[in-house]
């Protein structure tokens, strides 16, 4: 009987086919090793870190501006040298990368949601409920997300107060930079929705009395994963950044609680007078974390694509 979808890409490929070009692509494999080590890091931060830079306590503002230990004048269990609060950079970049990494996934899954639901309706019911949605992703394209970002967080923080902002702070910049990406999500899956619409097993789920809901999530989403995986992978490279741009402007997360970007905002006026370091080293692993990641969401750009998937 045919009421259940055909099998999707994602999941034809998602098996010892997937395994093995992962196994025999190094770059791959590489990037996969380097993103693992720095979230395992990072989400451990509590347990391995040497101090807790939220902690006032283990804060010393004499400690400031120590170099790493390769460094001359630098102290021993200052291992990457300690930022202008005095607190351990070592320490500080791992919660801090821990922030960031929190706020890229979800972020991202925000988006995901959003332009998932929208995209579905948009392409299942067409007509008018189509159009009034796509022009609302065509304005909202219009709009860079930095720009939007920057507006909607200046107001937030205006409105609320920097006491406030900065308490919630994590939960504006997730919200902002998940609703202003959401058309990217949006357009895909109306674009897979229309063309599986059309398809025999989908007149066999109508016939057989499933509603839309059913059609839409049982039938049609698992066949519209597979861009949604290559999009999401690369979205939370480009949520990381977000954040950390708005981090860097003053509008993101506060300097007591550090992100990959207040890092880096924090030592910027320190990089001239030869503490480079509080600014470069943050700097360094934003760079690898966003880098590895791209490489991975352009490995499975290739493996999901079938015009480039060799097997």
């Amino acid at each position: 009987m045919p009421h259940q979808a055909e099998p999707s890409r994602l999941a034809k490929i998602m098996d010892s086919d997937m395994l093995y070009s992962f196994r025999r692509n190094p770059v791959a494999l590489f990037s996969f090793g380097v993103f693992a080590a720095i979230a395992v890091l990072s989400f451990l931060a509590p347990l391995i870190a040497p101090y807790n830079p939220y902690d006032p306590a283990q804060i010393d503002l004499m400690n400031s501006e120590y170099p790493p230990v390769w460094i001359n004048g630098a102290l021993p269990e200052f291992v990457l040298g300690t930022d202008d609060q005095g607190r351990d950079l070592l320490s500080t970049i791992l919660y801090g990368t821990r922030l960031s990494i929190i706020i890229g996934l979800c972020a991202v899954a925000l988006q995901a949601f959003l332009g998932i639901s929208i995209g579905l309706v948009a392409g299942y019911v067409g007509g008018r409920t189509d159009s009034l949605l796509m022009r609302m992703a065509d304005i909202q394209l219009s709009f860079s997300t930095l720009m939007v970002a920057i507006i909607f967080l200046a107001v937030t923080q205006a409105l609320f107060g920097s006491e406030t902002f900065n308490r919630y702070a994590v939960f504006f910049l997730i919200a902002v930079i998940g609703v202003a990406e959401w058309p990217q999500y949006a357009r895909t899956v109306r674009a897979t929705v229309l063309a599986e619409k059309k398809k025999e097993y989908i007149d066999s789920a109508r016939v057989l009395g499933f509603g839309p809901m059913r059609i839409m999530l049982r039938h049609i989403l698992p066949n519209s994963m597979s861009p949604i995986f290559v999009i999401s992978t690369v979205q939370v490279a480009n949520a990381i950044i977000s954040e950390a741009s708005l981090s860097f402007l003053g509008l993101g997360m506060p300097p007591s609680q550090p992100s990959l970007g207040s890092l880096i905002s924090a030592g910027f006026d320190y990089i001239y007078s030869g503490s480079w370091w509080i600014t470069v080293i943050p700097g360094i692993v934003l760079v690898v974390l966003v880098l590895v990641i791209n490489l991975l969401g352009d490995w499975v750009r290739d493996v999901l694509n079938p015009k480039l998937y060799k097997g």
